[in-house]
């Protein structure tokens, strides 16, 4: 299924990421693309504050490569810009996370044949004063997804 949203302010992507935490389970991945400053840190951010029920000081990985959150489900939140080759994939506990947490992953295709069988792409780009969002995977929740940003 692919999905296009359209996401005519930063609210609108806030919805989103909450809409996601709300309907996500263990083992499924976000894999967000997207030039840099397309959203991609914001969406993240809305989705782990929503699923922490809380709000929470939610930096990008960027230095740290992943950022790991205690929700009632494990969030892995990863930035792979600065990897350089899949295999530091591997060094980072990365496919063991994807079989039982919601990854959120930035820069996706640094993953190469790592990517999980349960994702979503998530494609980011600046519109106007907001963004498009264009969903593509085949997860339960796309049908209702669609529904609601309908």
């Amino acid at each position: 299924m692919i999905l296009t949203l359209a996401l005519p302010d930063e609210d609108a992507t806030t919805r989103l990421g909450e809409w996601l935490a709300g309907h996500m389970q263990g083992g499924e991945t976000l894999l967000l693309e997207g030039p840099i400053g397309a959203g991609k840190s914001h969406l993240a951010r809305a989705l782990i504050r929503a699923r922490l029920g809380r709000w929470e000081d939610v930096p990008s990985p960027t230095f740290t490569l992943v950022q790991v959150y205690q929700a009632d489900v494990e969030i892995w939140h990863a930035d792979l810009y600065r990897l350089t080759h899949p295999d530091e994939v591997m060094e980072l506990g990365l496919e063991d996370a994807f079989g039982h947490a919601i990854c959120l992953v930035e820069w996706p295709d640094r993953l190469g044949s790592a990517v999980p069988e349960r994702a979503v792409r998530v494609a980011l780009r600046a519109e106007g004063e907001g963004r498009v969002a264009v969903l593509s995977g085949d997860l339960p929740w796309m049908g209702a997804l669609s529904r609601e940003f309908a």
